[in-house]
């Protein structure tokens, strides 16, 4: 008996062992079935939310729509795939090894989505040539379905990069960077465009936004 209790414990600990991996096997076997659910109802049309939010792209994409109805610029639809992109890297979901880097993707997407921004003016042949294949797909009306394997590969990749591309401090730095590249006229003529397009409601807001900060500053000095 000295002899068989030993050999035992060792059978029931890994009896347990297995039960628990079966367990948690069938836990995930639930999961993956009820996003699977989800997801296909979302394709459908059935459902709006996946994990209790609604999915981001599809927000982005109706805010660039309403943009685009309000005579928004074409930049302006782009800010809104742009601004998405910096919640994901402030979220984890993805890193950016620079803030031009996730401005890239932003704009990539927005071109994607139908978006007509112009290739840059300015910038590597290969630049100008990926923007013109992302206008060109945005055009098209026929759905291609993305290969799974390229979209985890650049997803793996973008999971390297840190997250520190979109905090405020370098966002201030590109913006800043931006605006000494174009020049004082071409800032003049952003302004009379925002002045155009923000209309009577947007043109008060910022002023009381201009008016807050400016008093933030002479209280700080």
């Amino acid at each position: 008996m000295a002899g068989w209790f030993p050999s035992y414990r060792r059978f029931r600990r890994g009896l347990q062992v297995s039960l628990d991996d079966a367990r948690e096997q069938g836990r995930r076997r639930i999961r993956r079935g009820r996003m699977g659910r989800a997801r296909r109802e979302l394709a459908r049309g059935k459902r709006t939310e996946v994990g209790g939010r609604k999915m981001p792209e599809e927000e982005v994409v109706q805010r660039a729509r309403r943009d685009e109805e309000e005579g928004k610029s074409p930049s302006t639809q782009a800010g809104e795939f742009v601004r998405e992109e910096m919640h994901h890297v402030r979220e984890g979901k993805h890193g950016a090894r620079s803030p031009q880097q996730a401005i890239a993707i932003g704009l990539s997407k927005a071109r994607r989505a139908g978006v007509k921004l112009p290739p840059p003016k300015r910038g590597s042949s290969h630049m100008r040539a990926q923007a013109e294949r992302d206008t060109q797909r945005g055009r098209s009306s026929r759905e291609r379905k993305p290969s799974r394997k390229r979209s985890r590969a650049t997803l793996t990749a973008l999971r390297r990069e840190g997250h520190s591309a979109a905090s405020p401090a370098s966002l201030a730095r590109q913006a800043h960077r931006a605006a000494r590249q174009r020049g004082p006229r071409a800032r003049r003529m952003a302004a009379a465009r925002a002045v155009r397009t923000k209309g009577s409601v947007g043109l008060r807001k910022a002023a009381r936004k201009g008016a807050q900060t400016r008093a933030n500053r002479r209280d700080e000095a």
